[in-house]
């Protein structure tokens, strides 16, 4: 490996780094939970504690195999499993028989609450959901069981075919057993697809790679925003803009057609077109844009990915999630490029995305440099190992739960102790650690963790095939430098929050600074960091801003998009 490769971390603003450091509060506060995890005195003991649960009965279903949830909440102003303040409890049910009970008791797994059996006294609501497994038999040699997705980005609560029971009130009190009956009679509906209009439209097709790695049907898609006038103009070729990011069924950038323009609400809270939070722009306000008469024209395509395990497979190959960058790259842009007017060369194919999609819209640049004609990638996940989630070198420590003194964690996020129990209780559906998709396959042909989810422990053999099957993009932008460095002029431009919640803007810093020193050749890409305060999923533009950048880009590059 040359020197190089071997780019020192010291060469880093170390003391830059540092100083963020020691301004960050803690991220063991709440992510998804205000309370963080709970130690609060058992309401019962686990045999006290006991769960019944009555599975459906259908033809042609003997047994069930997947994962039992309790959603238990304070009130009742909607149901449990759609509470934004819940406990979660988790449990695997292997080969139970149709129509009959599942008994569990109070040792059930949980987030906030280690267990059930820990659910402080008081008056409660719950609703169980059973999260269904279908079989695969991988082309690897591994069968294993996991939920197939119904096209609604592994969202167990309302993927469709989970059972539900209907919500009821729970006591638990401090010495009398508290025992817990519900019946699964309630299958969830399939997904409603908006129908397709002359600005979105929608295509879904199986994907003959993944089917065969995976033993099953397995499908990808996408969503395709139309310029103005599209349809008027059968002559005209555009340009693409490739959106990464993760599953979602809406238009890009919350478009809206011109006619519900006009006072329509702002998209959801927390959601946006490249899966960024606190976005400076609403749907509307890009829909206005997007329809006048002087926004560069070019078709915006957002790729639908799901897999067994996630809602998105980050749009590459991997051990355990198959041959999802090959399917992307060799059966799903095609269909787009065939069934649509696009420019098919590189200049004409740009990317985005933001956290996963960032990190995403950077490995597709790299892994296909002649393919793809530049990203602007926003608060990626993190691009360098030597700074992984949670401020971790997972090549040099040895516990992912090791307190770094003088080094507090910055708030809104998940601390890797506390993401690692949340996973436990997830089992199959975790997505916070998602990375742990692209490990490789254990004995079972489960992914491996990076670490051991109890203990904390890193696994060296687990983080050697990680950097092995390139997913460290720094490491494997270093390796190939030679090569790969002369095709990345003026391609990748990243930004990144000031304090994010992952401390992925500090491998950011890290992957900035191999550019900054390279040498044959000297290629530096751009970088900009946000405002002291900003936090994961801050961009310095609009989506209409970004858009326009990319359109003058591609003008300098020969590329019309007008």
């Amino acid at each position: 490996m040359s020197d190089k490769e071997n780019t020192p971390i010291q060469r880093v603003n170390i003391q830059k780094i540092v100083t963020l450091f020691l301004v960050w509060v803690p991220i063991y506060r709440l992510f998804l939970f205000p309370g963080g995890i709970a130690h609060a005195a058992p309401g019962s003991s686990p045999e006290k504690m006991q769960v019944e649960i009555t599975l459906p009965e259908v033809a042609n279903q003997p047994s069930y195999t997947g994962r039992i949830f309790l959603f238990v909440a304070p009130t009742n102003q909607t149901e449990p499993r759609f509470e934004s303040k819940t406990s979660l409890f988790g449990e695997d049910i292997r080969a139970a028989k149709a129509g009959g009970l599942v008994m569990l008791n109070g040792g059930m797994i949980g987030d906030p609450e280690d267990h059930l059996s820990d659910l402080a006294p008081g008056n409660y609501y719950v609703q169980a959901v059973f999260n269904v497994y279908t079989e695969f038999h991988r082309a690897d040699g591994h069968t294993l069981w996991a939920h197939m997705d119904q096209w609604d980005g592994q969202d167990f609560k309302k993927s469709p075919g989970n059972w539900i029971s209907k919500p009821q009130e729970l006591h638990v009190g401090t010495d009398a057993p508290s025992k817990i009956e519900l019946k699964l009679d309630q299958v969830i509906p399939p997904i409603t697809i908006p129908p397709d209009d002359r600005w979105v439209q929608r295509i879904k097709f199986e994907s003959p790679l993944l089917t065969k790695f995976w033993g099953h049907p397995i499908y990808i898609g996408a969503t395709i925003l139309l310029p103005k006038d599209y349809a008027l103009h059968p002559e005209k070729r555009y340009p693409v803009v490739y959106i990464q990011g993760h599953f979602g069924l809406g238009a890009p950038f919350g478009f809206s057609a011109p006619s519900n323009t006009a006072g329509a609400p702002a998209p959801p809270s927390g959601t946006n077109a490249i899966g960024a939070p606190a976005r400076k722009q609403t749907g509307p306000e890009f829909s206005a844009d997007w329809a006048s008469d002087n926004f560069p024209r070019m078709i915006l395509v957002t790729f639908q990915h799901p897999t067994p395990y996630f809602d998105d497979s980050y749009g590459v190959n991997s051990p355990n999630c198959g041959p999802y960058g090959d399917a992307i790259k060799q059966e799903l842009i095609p269909a787009i490029e065939h069934r649509y007017r696009t420019i098919e060369k590189a200049e004409a194919r740009m990317l985005t995305g933001s956290s996963t999609g960032g990190w995403g819209s950077i490995a597709l640049q790299l892994y296909h440099p002649d393919f793809f004609g530049g990203t602007w990638a926003f608060s990626p996940d993190p691009v360098d190992f030597r700074l992984y989630y949670g401020g971790v070198n997972i090549y040099e420590e040895t516990n992912a739960y090791d307190e770094k003194p003088g080094v507090p964690f910055q708030g809104g996020g998940m601390s890797n102790r506390r993401g690692s129990h949340r996973a436990a209780v997830l089992g199959m559906q975790d997505g916070r650690w998602e990375w742990w998709k692209h490990t490789n396959p254990g004995p079972d042909g489960t992914p491996l963790p990076v670490w051991d989810l109890a203990t904390g422990k890193i696994d060296r053999e687990v983080v050697r095939k990680m950097r092995e099957n390139n997913f460290d993009l720094r490491e494997y932008m270093a390796r190939n430098w030679s090569t790969l460095g002369p095709k990345l002029v003026g391609k990748l431009h990243v930004c990144a929050a000031d304090t994010d919640s992952f401390y992925s803007n500090l491998a950011v810093h890290l992957f900035e600074d191999y550019m900054q020193h390279s040498e044959n050749p000297h290629v530096t890409g751009t970088f900009q960091y946000g405002p002291a305060g900003s936090h994961h999923g801050w961009q310095p533009m609009s989506n209409s801003e970004l858009l326009r950048t990319m359109a003058q880009y591609m003008a300098e590059r020969g590329v019309e998009a007008k």
